[in-house]
């Protein structure tokens, strides 16, 4: 039986449909994850904007030219947050960012087979990972509220999962790289403590261990010397910022300032100078006025960002910002044009920074001529010839593409 398993949407998404994937190979299936012929289609769907919810709707329509016999189950934020749209288009199944595991039961009983509701976070199986990378989901759900975000109402509030599962699966990864993952992994909670306590408990896996996106609370001298105490931690800090100006946080509900955001990036820097510290930033929030984006651009370099995610402000329905005057579109594409190029800038300043530096890179991808992988920072190096699956520790000779080219040190 051939399936296929289609995602939109952030890592956390990824990780889920790699779940089922792995959970549908078990069974004998033949699994694809791009839209191809399939007897069974699963559609993981994502709303964190109004274009990701239509790409979503798309998708069953997209399937059935491929086979309009198909089955079709859908699950993600998208279905969870509009459930009827999808069950008005006839599929088989339909569950939210919630109850993906009793999707999982569904499906089992279509190769005679039965799978466990007996744990939290959807106890999903361990998701089938690449050869260099395995991504380790620690927590779901998000306690925040942001002004602009309908995530915390799909996803729930946070749900973390027991330690000795985490580490469990971390130890049985079979990748030079573990990625930790999650909606919030900020407020990951254990019986022992919070995410330092969990980094803690990794501290004798030899993988390299690389945090998914964190937040400004979660940020001290405990936590990153627990991240410093690891044996191999790749010191890339996603620090999640949406606005350089304090008026435009405190509108977004994000309870800290722009001086506290700062000293949180020069502590980080104090325990790992040559830290890469990337984030995400919204051009164009309601209450974001041009001197509040002028704020927003020279963050970038004041931080000493090493790379930004620069997105426009989508308003969502049932979040207090949808209730703000939006701004005209206009403006918003004018904005994130040049928080782009700021961006752009920030990038290449990062990599001119790390040229003369020693690094460690998870080599991945084998083009026919140069192989692709990541530094620490996650800068994206190529090296001549064939490398794919090898740790080695490399130098950065000069730009190119879209990273560095690498020059392989030999132990």
């Amino acid at each position: 039986m051939k399936a296929v398993v289609f995602t939109l949407g952030c890592k956390v998404n990824e990780v889920e449909s790699s779940s089922f994937i792995a959970a549908l190979e078990s069974w004998g299936a033949e699994v694809s994850e791009q839209l191809s012929p399939a007897d069974i289609y699963v559609l993981n769907t994502c709303a964190v904007t109004r274009e990701a919810e239509k790409k979503s709707r798309q998708l069953i329509s997209r399937a059935r030219k491929f086979n309009p016999d198909a089955l079709v189950y859908v699950c993600g934020c998208a279905s969870q947050k509009d459930e009827k749209a999808f069950k008005d288009k006839g599929v088989t199944y339909v569950c939210g960012a919630q109850g993906k595991a009793a999707m999982l039961c569904e499906l089992a009983k279509l190769f005679g087979r039965e799978y466990p509701l007996n744990t939290a976070c959807d106890n999903l199986p361990a998701p089938k990972n690449s050869r260099t990378r395995a991504f380790v989901k620690i927590e779901d759900g998000c306690n925040n509220f942001c002004s602009y975000c309908v995530i915390p109402y799909l996803r729930g509030r946070v749900k973390s999962r027991p330690r000795e599962e985490v580490v469990a699966e971390v130890f049985a990864a079979d990748s030079p790289e573990v990625v930790l993952t999650g909606i919030n992994i900020s407020a990951y909670r254990c019986e022992a403590g919070g995410l330092d306590a969990l980094l803690a408990s990794l501290s004798g896996t030899d993988a390299r261990i690389r945090l998914g996106s964190v937040e400004c609370t979660v940020v001290d001298e405990k936590f990153l010397a627990a991240c410093k105490n690891l044996k191999n931690f790749a010191p890339q800090f996603h620090l999640s910022l949406q606005s350089g100006s304090t008026a435009v946080l405190k509108s977004m509900n994000r309870r800290y300032t722009r001086e506290q955001y700062l000293e949180k990036c020069g502590l980080i820097y104090k325990f790992f100078p040559e830290a890469a510290i990337t984030t995400d930033i919204i051009a164009g929030f309601p209450a974001e006025t041009e001197e509040d984006f002028e704020e927003s651009l020279s963050i970038i370099s004041e931080a000493r960002l090493a790379r930004v995610h620069a997105f426009a402000f989508s308003p969502r329905e049932g979040t207090a910002a949808y209730k703000m005057k939006d701004l005209p579109p206009e403006v918003k594409s004018e904005r994130l044009k040049r928080l782009i190029a700021e961006g752009e800038k920030a990038a290449y300043r990062f990599i001119d920074s790390q040229l003369p530096l020693p690094q460690q890179v998870v080599w991945e991808e084998f083009d026919g001529k140069y192989t692709c992988g990541y530094t620490g920072g996650y800068i994206r190096a190529y090296a001549e010839g064939d490398f794919t699956g090898k740790v080695t520790n490399a130098r950065l000779t000069g730009h190119f593409r879209d990273g560095a080219i690498a020059e392989i040190e030999e132990d």
